[in-house]
């Protein structure tokens, strides 16, 4: 019975050691990086919103526009790129609607513009993005995906998940990411983990690269 005890000490101390020792090296990144452009700014924008307590919650809400936010402590996956977003001055929701307004013809599936939702929708974002951003190549070396890029997955082939790609890297040099899939705004290893259906840069003014 003592040596169970002694096992189970040792283990909760180790995942304890471990848990900090991770929250000690995202901390220690986050300050020693020094962004050099647009992107590597978004992807601390991103860093910044990270929060576990975030309960997934994909209901309609009625909310302001411009510059509308589901309620502070809810959120879904497109709701990280958001916020990410807004954090750099640029509000998704309104450049989203005027362009389905404006363009009712690049969103097919869209019958009655709703600016309280249209923009949280994954496929909404991946049109808007596809026409205003860049589309990147989609391959299975981790060089290729940078701070600031945009990932949109299809788990299980069919459904629709995204997420930001940081600067933060596992010591495999893979960048971890930071969406939503079930329980909080998480930063997670998990670029590889679904499969990858788009890969974006998107900044305000298309084709102006920094």
């Amino acid at each position: 019975m003592k040596f169970f005890i002694k096992i189970l000490f040792l283990f909760i101390f180790l995942s304890n050691y471990t848990s900090e020792g991770q929250e000690m090296n995202y901390k220690a990144d986050n300050t020693e990086f020094t962004p050099k452009n647009f992107y590597d700014s978004l992807s601390i924008a991103a860093l910044s919103i990270v929060n576990n307590n975030i309960i997934y919650t994909p209901t309609w809400v009625d909310i302001d526009y411009p510059m509308g936010d589901v309620p502070e402590l809810t959120g879904v996956c497109t709701d990280v790129i958001i916020r990410a977003y807004r954090k750099m001055g640029i509000d998704l929701q309104q450049e989203i609607h005027e362009d389905i307004l404006s363009n009712t013809d690049r969103y097919p599936n869209i019958k009655n513009p709703d600016h309280n939702i249209d923009h949280r929708r994954v496929p909404n974002i991946s049109k808007f993005f596809i026409e205003y951003g860049d589309v990147l190549e989609i391959t299975n070396n981790p060089n290729d995906y940078k701070a600031g890029d945009i990932i949109y997955w299809k788990l299980g082939g069919k459904t629709d998940h995204i997420g930001i790609v940081t600067h933060i890297k596992d010591h495999n040099k893979t960048p971890l990411m930071i969406h939503n899939i079930c329980c909080g705004q998480n930063l997670e290893k998990c670029l590889f983990d679904y499969p990858i259906y788009k890969h974006f840069r998107f900044k305000k003014y298309p084709n102006n690269k920094n």
